[in-house]
């Protein structure tokens, strides 16, 4: 069932009157409320932050400064716990559908550059910005109530900054359709120590002139578990790019494991150049990371990610081509196979594209083979097909998917 948005009603004491609240942000009623406005209300009631649903471990940040410089750009809101736990908040109006996915891209490359940064270094920054001398995040902490020591703070702050041990979150004053699939960019960029979440949060005005504020948590990543394989002395586990997911291989010279690193470079300068110069058309359709692989992915907003556009490269017979994937007896798998009906119509737009549902599973695919993958004229050419193939294969397959899955959900 597709989610509705209504305004919330204020029913007076009495219970005799009934009062619609307005609609303060874009995404509902078009009032306009501004980026800045929702800085400056996360930044002077972080309490409104559903954090506590999001990681635990972040609950109670104090609110430190807006705008923190940062060589990757400034951070729209940064807050630290009083255990020395940062907070960034990156806050978007969604009337723009380019920003929805550029957004995830600025508040991950803000987390890589603290990374680099010591207690110091913050401590640095956010004094030039607060316009106060000394340890202003130990200074803010301690004035709202917390008793912590300067060391222990410090030593802390370093530690999480160094591992990367941040809560990103991006706020947003209303959802439009298709943002959930923020969800599935967050989940594939997900971090060894950092929490990923999406908040809506949109914003009313009461009859009184108060301000109620309706935060939901829409998506956020989950603690992925590692786990340590013993393999025979002398085997490796292959990264799954290079033999096979799982499989054993002797262990490599180092002269093999130069030229292993190498190929990873060139994959990921390939994947760099193509989604540096990829225009897709629809604005809601989430990019990929740069891949040290054989492929990246479009994931299509399918529960699960279960759904989506696999784009690769074959340097072994110099050709790339892309096909719609799904995860087996998945609800991806299951809105694939209702695209049958629109077999024909999928075929005439995506031209020259293997459109087959005679096997168990749905086959729409399409393969450029070039004569040297390495020849820069001939990169560029296979660059350029794909470019237009995949804006081609979003534009054809997306929205139907979507479709399939509504009508799915529905059954």
């Amino acid at each position: 069932m597709a989610r509705q948005h209504v305004t919330p009603l204020l029913i007076s004491v009495d219970e005799r009157t009934v009062s619609p609240v307005i609609p303060l942000g874009l995404g509902v009623g078009g009032h306009g409320l501004t980026e800045a406005a929702i800085q400056e209300f996360v930044h002077r009631f972080p309490a409104c932050l559903p954090i506590a649903e999001i990681d635990p471990m972040f609950t109670g940040p104090v609110a430190i400064c807006r705008e923190l410089v940062t060589p990757a750009g400034a951070i729209d809101n940064f807050l630290v716990t009083p255990s020395g736990l940062p907070v960034l908040v990156e806050c978007k109006l969604w009337r723009n559908p380019e920003g929805r996915r550029e957004v995830v891209g600025q508040i991950l490359d803000y987390s890589k550059e603290l990374t680099k940064w010591s207690a110091s270094d913050l401590q640095r920054e956010a004094s030039r910005r607060v316009g106060r001398k000394g340890n202003v995040l130990l200074d803010l902490v301690r004035e709202a109530g917390h008793d912590v020591d300067e060391v222990m703070f410090n030593d802390a702050l370093t530690f999480n900054l160094r591992r990367g041990r941040f809560l990103l979150l991006i706020v947003g004053d209303g959802i439009r359709e298709g943002v959930e699939a923020i969800a599935d960019y967050l989940q594939a960029h997900a971090g060894l120590h950092f929490t990923l979440g999406l908040v809506e949060m949109p914003i009313y005005l009461t009859p009184a002139g108060e301000k109620l504020v309706v935060p939901r948590v829409l998506a956020k990543t989950h603690t992925i578990a590692r786990t340590v394989i013993a393999v025979p002395e002398g085997m490796i586990v292959a990264d799954e790019d290079e033999e096979g997911e799982g499989s054993f291989i002797p262990m490599d010279t180092p002269e093999k494991n130069e030229a292993r690193e190498r190929r990873r470079q060139i994959r990921h300068r390939f994947w760099t150049e193509f989604l540096r110069n990829l225009k897709l058309d629809d604005p809601e359709q989430m990019l990929p990371a740069p891949s040290l692989g054989g492929h990246v992915v479009f994931k299509l907003g399918a529960p699960g990610g279960s759904s989506w556009i696999t784009v690769y490269r074959d340097a072994r017979y110099d050709a790339v081509g892309l096909a719609l994937s799904s995860n087996l007896n998945s609800p991806g798998e299951r809105a694939s196979k209702l695209l049958a009906e629109d077999a024909r119509q999928i075929s005439e737009e995506l031209s020259g594209a293997t459109v087959d549902f005679s096997g168990d599973r749905p086959d729409i695919s399409q393969r450029l083979v070039v004569r040297d993958l390495e020849d820069p004229v001939e990169k560029e050419r296979a660059l350029a097909w794909l470019r237009e193939r995949t804006n081609a294969f979003v534009n054809s397959l997306r929205p139907r998917i979507r479709s399939a899955l509504q009508e799915l959900a529905t059954e």
